[in-house]
């Protein structure tokens, strides 16, 4: 017999279900809003209802007594308050867009709609989707399920804690600099950032339009098991192509079916960047038991990565560069405001103010370098093993993040150093997948990423899926069962 579907059932549990005609769209709505209108008011993390929901459920309803079928046929869903809706509102969390009304689906939610998707509604962001909280003028705080008084993460950090509170199986993110997997590992979900070309970045505000240089940000998807990771993502890959056209694109198989089979690089320690005691002790005892099970396990880096100072500049130099003035006099000054704050790569951070086109492809030149050393390491390894953040969840606060200090076991560091391994797939378009490993003593999740071979998006997801399976994946928090 099935187990009942609650609010932790996975979403390809609730998708048996319908298919089974155990449950119906509606059935699973009116679950999903019940919880929402007990829990969300803790979390605060759906803030953008869709009033058009119970028509899309009883729409799948008919169309399964039809004997139709989709993806995601009559399955609750939420997506990210960045990520355009037609005729919802998109305000990336900033007070002179709180009337912002999107005319278009982004064609990541015109996918994940077209497959059956119900749109529950949108989940909470930081102001211009750029903190690891969500907190904004316009919808308030988000808090996180496992203590109210901690961050969910961000930017994404509305959908990661729905999906910890049981308020949605499944959410549409976006990721630039870890705006998925960080919040995922917060909350103890799962996150995935898809290789870079393989999902479309249109529809996203801020950013996004049809003429976006904003290479580096990607949209994707967070639920509470890797399995479902890979059936959202299936619906949403391919090339940004008209709704008519056959624009799917079919990934590779994960390169192998059991954890046994796999080829699993741990990255070594970095001297110059702390690390949480329980976070590395869980990557340490995970590759353990790993080596346990028959998987190769061992200690490797691309090559180039020893510089990990030198990787991570590089990016933060790209990533300052997408906001940069276009007069050369007002990039100029941006930058010595970005120096007088002073700060962890301010330096880097100063000269991608101050960009030219020349600097801009010499820089991409030197991104391509890391992007080959990659390729030739996915020849010899399958995943590689990281830890996602450095700490868990920090508490609530409201110093400006240039300023922020972030207690890694007593050592205060500077807040930009958390998005160093959430970069190391962001830089070089890898796939990477965030995965709950367990809880710290204190009862906070903790969450590790596996970067994968570009385009082979499902090796790193079946691997965190197989994990899950072998060791235990995603908990409920408590007081939300």
């Amino acid at each position: 017999m099935a187990p009942p579907i609650d609010g932790f059932t996975t979403a390809r549990q609730m998708l048996h279900a319908l298919r089974a005609r155990t449950v119906s769209a509606a059935e699973l709505l009116d679950l999903h809003r019940e919880r929402i209108e007990r829990y969300n008011a803790r979390v605060n993390a759906i803030v953008i209802p869709n009033e058009r929901a119970r028509v899309a459920a009883e729409a799948a309803d008919d169309a399964r007594a039809r004997g139709e079928d989709g993806a995601l046929l009559g399955l609750p869903m939420t997506i990210k308050d960045c990520t355009e809706v037609a005729g919802l509102r998109a305000t990336a969390g900033v007070p002179e867009h709180a009337a912002r009304v999107a005319t278009d689906d982004a064609p990541v939610a015109a996918r994940a709609l077209a497959a059956g998707g119900v749109l529950l509604g949108k989940t909470n962001v930081p102001p211009w989707a750029q903190d690891w909280q969500a907190n904004n003028a316009v919808f308030g705080r988000t808090n996180n399920p496992w203590d109210l008084g901690r961050t969910p993460g961000g930017s994404t950090g509305g959908g990661a804690a729905a999906l910890a509170a049981g308020l949605t199986p499944l959410e549409f993110g976006s990721d630039l600099g870890g705006s998925i997997r960080v919040p995922a590992a917060f909350c103890g979900v799962c996150g995935h950032r898809p290789s870079e070309s393989a999902v479309p970045r249109s529809g996203h505000f801020p950013g996004g339009g049809p003429n976006s240089a904003l290479t580096l940000g990607l949209m994707g998807p967070l639920a509470r098991s890797a399995d479902d990771l890979a059936l959202a993502l299936q619906v949403i890959a391919g090339p940004e192509l008209g709704e008519d056209t056959a624009w799917r694109l079919e990934l590779p198989a994960a390169r192998a079916e059991r954890l046994a089979e796999l080829r699993v690089a741990v990255l070594p320690a970095v001297d110059w960047l702390p690390v949480g005691a329980e976070i590395a002790a869980a990557l340490e005892g995970l590759a353990e038991r790993l080596g346990r099970t028959g998987a190769r396990v061992g200690v490797a880096q691309p090559e180039g990565l020893d510089d990990l100072r030198g990787h991570h500049e590089l990016l933060q130099t790209l990533f300052a560069s997408l906001n940069a003035p276009r007069a050369l006099e007002d990039r100029r000054r941006a930058a010595d405001a970005l120096r007088a704050r002073g700060g962890a790569f301010v330096e880097a951070r100063a000269r991608g103010r101050e960009l030219g086109a020349v600097d801009y492809v010499r820089l991409y030149g030197q991104r391509e370098r890391f992007r080959a050393a990659y390729r030739g390491f996915f020849r010899e390894w399958d995943v590689l093993l990281t830890p996602m953040t450095l700490t868990a969840a920090f508490p609530h606060t409201d110093v400006p993040r240039p300023e922020r200090r972030l207690d890694v076991d007593g050592v205060l560091v500077s807040d930009a150093l958390q998005s160093v391994y959430p970069g190391l797939a962001g830089l070089c378009g890898q796939p990477a997948t965030s995965f709950p490993v367990g809880l710290t003593r204190t009862g906070l999740p903790i969450g590790l990423q596996a970067i994968g071979p570009y385009l082979e998006d499902r090796t790193p997801i079946r691997f965190a899926a197989l994990v899950a399976q072998e060791f235990g994946g995603f908990q409920a928090p408590p007081g939300f069962e």
